[in-house]
């Protein structure tokens, strides 16, 4: 739908998606607020959109694109299992800090069982990189064999979440991606095998 539209007419819907759902309540923001901060007709966004369910679908679907994007660039040459989802980890937080505006509207604006019911939901492309990352550790041994993969997959993602959404809550203290590896080392000690002694953890004293 996107390909269809005005490459102006575009760019203004997108920054107006951005402002309007990253600001306000989902069920309060309508066509009509999108189509006057845009300075688009009502008519051409429905038209093409039908809803603005769809109309804010499509928009994250293109941002959550290019962070896909990034994460299969910057994984290339990397073999290192660990350094892989770190950099995974890094990225996000990373790209949500940088584009908070989406982060607010992923993680705390859009009705989540509606947009559950959306095919773009799903970001087959990211999920299906990140699954085999993961199956790729539990063949090695390295990862936990005793859940499954898209378990270890909603602990990551889940702290990425969680992380975001309370930085916005306490003012955006410090930055995410600074504390990433601090982060990170937590996380890989909830994923990584504890059978293997190759996560051997030194116990406190």
């Amino acid at each position: 739908m996107l390909n269809e539209l005005n490459p102006d007419i575009q760019k203004r819907l997108e920054s107006a998606v951005l402002e309007v759902f990253s600001n306000s309540d989902f069920h309060k923001a309508s066509i009509r607020d999108i189509a006057g901060r845009a300075g688009v007709s009502f008519t051409t966004i429905y038209k093409h959109y039908g809803s603005k369910e769809r109309l804010v679908f499509a928009f994250v679907d293109v941002w959550m694109g290019k962070l896909t994007d990034r994460i299969v660039d910057h994984l290339q040459g990397i073999e290192d299992l660990k350094e892989k989802l770190r950099k995974v980890f890094w990225l996000q937080l990373d790209y949500y800090e940088r584009h908070q505006g989406l982060g607010k509207i992923v993680f705390m604006t859009l009705p989540m069982k509606t947009w559950m019911a959306d095919e773009t939901f799903n970001q087959r492309r990211m999920m299906n990189l990140l699954i085999g990352v993961l199956r790729q550790g539990q063949k090695e041994g390295v990862l936990n064999p005793d859940v499954r993969a898209g378990t270890l997959l909603d602990f990551l993602m889940g702290f990425v979440q969680r992380s975001f959404f309370m930085w916005i809550l306490r003012g955006q203290q410090g930055s995410l991606s600074e504390q990433a590896n601090a982060m990170f080392e937590m996380v890989w000690r909830g994923m990584a095998n504890p059978h293997s002694s190759v996560n051997h953890f030194r116990k406190p004293e």
